[in-house]
């Protein structure tokens, strides 16, 4: 439990609980209202089509992909050092290709594009939660809806991150990650049982059979008058998951010696993608039927940082199920925080896992620098942007670390 709690809360904790009401619902009016892939399940002015669209684009997002990313990159991290006795290090992975020059420049290059990567990444995810925690307590408490909030927010949560790092992986990480899941849970199972269930239960298996059916069509990103879903949703969705790929997948790395390759495949790839599926059928579909059969529209109209609490509102005990929804989101930030500054340091360490504590604190307050100077600097733009420019470079060395965890694999000793 303590390991899947850790695996989930570092992967995508915070990115389900900004999107999670917000993509399927922006999906949906798209294709309601004649986007360029509408006539695929003749979705335009149909609700029950546009919304079977909105959820298998939405699971393209969340679902197998960005995991498949991460589980490249945690393989090969976790091959190269724990059964070949390298550091656990990006640059270890190249060593099939390289020899000793992982420990030159080659390598030096590859650690350095994986640390930019992973802060940028955190950055984007910091001030998504801080733009989203900020908004609930406008909204629920009457906090004041200014830059300054969302900067002191950044400041509390990253001092709780250092206190968490400073206790270690097994007391600060797991604990927090544990606290998260439970939460997360609760609020998830509630949804489920006062919201429309029949339509959840169903729609669980009815949306992973459209993502399966629509799923070349939205592979591909030619041919549509409207560039939007594939240039501003995926590209950035694919950015933002490989620039998180060093630091989640050492992460789980870290955290799963001891696993067979098939019990760590089967737990990155499918666990996570079925409750990723699972959350965004319930927050997801619950909010396009507020919308469509109570004809509610402010859950659609609210900024993206508001639709969560939002929705929340038209189902009972929306203060207490609110206010659990922006713990949610500084949990998941704090544990963000703190498992990403454990995986620069030991980047930066040269892969030693136990390196100084006062270093780890150094990356805690980093990331939390970079997170303010973007939302002050562009807010919710200049975060997918640095998350892009971050993730295109990192790209080309996740492709060449495929080749390279072929070759780990096949170099390994054959069971008798």
């Amino acid at each position: 439990m303590g390991w899947f709690s850790m695996l989930f809360a570092a992967g995508m904790g915070i990115g389900l609980m900004f999107f999670g009401v917000n993509e399927p619902l922006t999906h949906f009016g798209t294709s309601f209202d004649g986007g360029s892939w509408a006539p695929l399940a003749g979705a335009e002015g149909n609700a029950a089509g546009a919304e079977a669209l909105a959820m298998a684009a939405t699971i393209f997002h969340w679902g197998l992909h960005p995991w498949a990313i991460y589980a490249v990159v945690a393989l090969s991290l976790a091959l190269f050092s724990f059964n070949k006795g390298l550091p656990l290090s990006m640059r270890s992975v190249f060593y099939p290709l390289l020899g000793e020059r992982v420990w030159g420049w080659p390598g030096h290059v590859i650690d350095i594009l994986a640390v930019f990567a992973t802060l940028f990444g955190l950055a984007t995810s910091l001030g998504l939660g801080a733009t989203q925690a900020a908004a609930g307590l406008t909204y629920l408490f009457g906090a004041p809806e200014s830059d300054i909030t969302m900067i002191l927010l950044i400041i509390g949560i990253t001092m709780i991150a250092i206190g968490s790092i400073v206790a270690g992986v097994d007391k600060g990480v797991q604990l927090l990650s544990k606290i998260n899941i439970i939460l997360a849970a609760m609020l998830l199972f509630f949804v489920i049982a006062v919201g429309p269930t029949l339509m959840i239960a169903t729609g669980f298996f009815e949306n992973i059979w459209n993502y399966a059916v629509h799923l070349p069509a939205l592979s591909n990103p030619f041919g549509r008058e409207d560039a939007n879903f594939s240039q501003g949703w995926t590209a950035f969705y694919w950015a933002w998951w490989i620039s998180w790929s060093p630091y989640v997948g050492m992460f789980i790395a870290r955290v799963s010696r001891g696993r067979t390759v098939r019990e760590f495949l089967v737990s990155v790839m499918l666990v996570p993608s079925t409750v990723s599926i699972l959350w965004m059928t319930t927050f997801g579909g619950t909010a396009i039927d507020q919308y469509v059969s109570q004809g509610i529209e402010a859950v659609r109209d609210a900024g993206v940082d508001l639709q969560l609490f939002i929705m929340l509102e038209q189902l009972p005990l929306s203060q207490i199920t609110s206010f659990v929804a922006i713990v949610l989101v500084i949990v998941f930030f704090v544990t963000s925080s703190d498992s990403g500054s454990l995986v620069i340091d030991s980047i930066t360490a040269g892969g030693k896992v136990d390196a100084p504590t006062p270093q780890r604190v150094f990356w805690a307050i980093i990331e939390g620098a970079i997170a303010i100077a973007l939302l002050l600097g562009g807010g919710l733009t200049a975060l997918q942007t640095m998350a892009v420019s971050t993730g295109f470079p990192f790209t080309i060395i996740l492709l060449v670390a495929c080749y390279a965890i072929i070759k780990g694999l096949m170099s390994e000793p054959k069971a008798v």
